[in-house]
């Protein structure tokens, strides 16, 4: 019998297995959610699935994601970034990753992590959403907005609310695993 899932992912191998094993699972290593973050803000504009395609072209163009590397990015890696056909070559979101690297470093040393920053607006908790079909999931609330709000004045950079409110999907702090997907209750 095969399991049913969340509409958005069905029909793809790709898709099925990011959500089957990530999307939508409490995530608080700083690492991983650098990376999440960083893809996220790639994805503005464009689909999820073509961001998942390039992913390891991603992690291989920024240094696997170390945001202490790529707070030191100069001029010329983010012209080699801007000639790499593996990745989106969006010069406004490559050098929003380098201010969002340092901008993610000021917040893990105000909060001696991003995920206890980032944690704090649910409280340490999964917000655990009851929706029987994805589209009627919202594409950003009330509480994306904040984040989105705070990140901004602490000078992140493509972190609008709808861009937090997919990271908070990807990284568990929300469930919106449609009710009768078999991940709902496994997350």
């Amino acid at each position: 019998m095969e399991k049913h899932r969340c509409g958005w992912c069905k029909g793809d191998a790709l898709y099925e297995k990011y959500h089957d094993e990530e999307w939508g699972v409490p995530l608080k290593d700083d690492d991983l959610l650098f990376e999440f973050l960083i893809l996220e803000t790639f994805q503005a504009g464009l689909s999820w699935i073509t961001i998942l395609r390039k992913r390891e072209n991603f992690r291989q163009a920024f240094d696997h994601f170390d945001y202490h590397k790529i707070a030191k990015y100069g001029e010329s890696k983010i012209e080699s970034l801007l000639q790499d056909a593996g990745i989106i070559r969006n010069k406004l979101k490559i050098r929003a990753t380098v201010t969002n690297a340092h901008a993610y470093i000021a917040v893990q040393k105000e909060f001696g992590s991003f995920s206890n920053y980032i944690w704090e607006f649910v409280n340490g908790q999964p917000i655990k959403n009851n929706h029987k079909d994805y589209k009627k999931a919202p594409a950003h609330t009330p509480l994306s907005d904040i984040i989105s709000k705070d990140l901004k004045k602490r000078g992140f950079k493509f972190v609008g609310s709808t861009v937090i409110y997919a990271h908070m999907q990807a990284t568990g702090m929300v469930n919106d695993h449609e009710i009768n997907c078999f991940r709902y209750n496994e997350v």
